[in-house]
């Protein structure tokens, strides 16, 4: 509980102080504060991870961030760097026979000026290289990645070391009662005990990395704060997985259900049948959609909440924008492991409606 209030504290007072610095530097620009565009630049990807903000001696409002890698590929012309070359978007970086821009955070090819060609909803019309860079995204997604690889093996040696049926010890304790929890009662409840195994290291897998994508995303200060799971080619991936894995191991009987349906009229067959093969992504779609809009929905709700503050720029609204931006990210804590529940358990059911024996 003391860790919970002091991780809780330290979100705030990293949130409050990133939103002030935010304010502040709007205002010394003559901007009023843009609730739409703070939200947005918090949950959307960055070629930077953003470390902290501070005034310096002379009242100036410096950034410190930690540059990553750019790789983008043109035209047969490969090119690599890091993102501090773009200096905020003020310089140009040669490719070929073109030049590439920062604008948005969203990399352009443009001419030597570095003209941006506009259409009449004020979007982007300029070309874009094939991007292949690590964005504030992809090395968190890579950080959660290590952290787990080095708990599961770090827990497999210790099992091989004391022998599998040893009295679980240390980080064993927390992490064999959630793998039998996956085992008993997500995976084997849903799939033939025959075929379970097979599928096995991947829902465990996805249930872990998920989770720890969602904690890491709530971590205030770097190396966290990146919105993994709120990224739609994030949850688009996991879905395809989960799609590839349902109908690549398909039983005989779920394919004759959605190609030919037995039991039915011949007339209601065709209509049944199209509504089957629709089904066959519906499924996917749904498990995609609804990990990235409540992952989402979190990070935006707990960022308005904590606006309110420089919105109405009144310090007597402070107390009630806190606490209930305290209340949502308490709530945070536990959606992060609920979603990545809900995502197992229904790959579970998805892939044991595909491959599970007809009775």
């Amino acid at each position: 509980m003391r860790a919970f209030f002091l991780l809780t504290g330290l979100f705030m007072w990293m949130a409050v102080g990133t939103l002030s610095a935010a304010s502040e530097g709007e205002a010394a620009t003559g901007k009023d504060f843009d609730v739409t565009d703070m939200i947005m630049h918090h949950i959307g990807d960055s070629y930077v991870f953003h470390i902290v903000s501070f005034r310096n001696g002379k009242g100036e409002l410096v950034d410190v961030s930690l540059p990553l890698p750019v790789i983008v590929w043109q035209e047969g012309h490969l090119k690599v760097f890091l993102s501090s070359r773009f200096s905020g978007g003020n310089d140009l970086v040669p490719i070929g026979n073109d030049h590439l821009r920062l604008y948005h955070e969203k990399i352009y090819l443009t001419d030597a000026a570095g003209t941006l060609h506009f259409g009449a909803d004020h979007e982007v019309l300029n070309p874009r290289p094939l991007d292949l860079s690590i964005t504030k995204n992809v090395a968190s997604m890579l950080l959660a990645g290590l952290l787990l690889a080095l708990l599961m093996i770090g827990v497999g040696r210790s099992y091989s070391r004391r022998g599998g049926l040893a009295v679980p010890k240390g980080v064993q304790l927390v992490v064999e009662p959630v793998v039998l929890y996956v085992r008993d009662d997500i995976v084997n409840a849903q799939i033939d005990k025959d075929k379970a195994g097979r599928f096995m290291p991947f829902l465990l897998t996805i249930f872990f990395f998920i989770w720890f994508n969602n904690m890491l995303g709530l971590i205030p200060f770097f190396p966290g704060g990146a919105n993994m799971s709120g990224n739609i080619a994030f949850t688009l991936t996991l879905a395809v997985f989960t799609f590839f894995a349902s109908n690549l191991f398909g039983s005989r009987h779920y394919w004759q259900e959605i190609l030919w349906p037995p039991g039915i009229p011949i007339y209601l067959k065709f209509l049944m049948i199209p509504i089957e093969f629709i089904g066959m992504f519906t499924k996917p779609f749904a498990l995609m959609l609804r990990l990235f809009a409540n992952i989402t929905a979190g990070h935006i709700i707990v960022l308005s909440l904590t606006s309110i503050i420089f919105v109405l720029q009144s310090i007597y609204v402070a107390p009630l924008s806190i606490l209930l931006s305290l209340m949502i990210f308490a709530l945070e804590l536990l959606v992060a492991l609920l979603q990545a529940y809900i995502f197992t358990l229904l790959s579970a059911l998805f892939i044991g409606l595909a491959v599970n024996e007809h009775h």
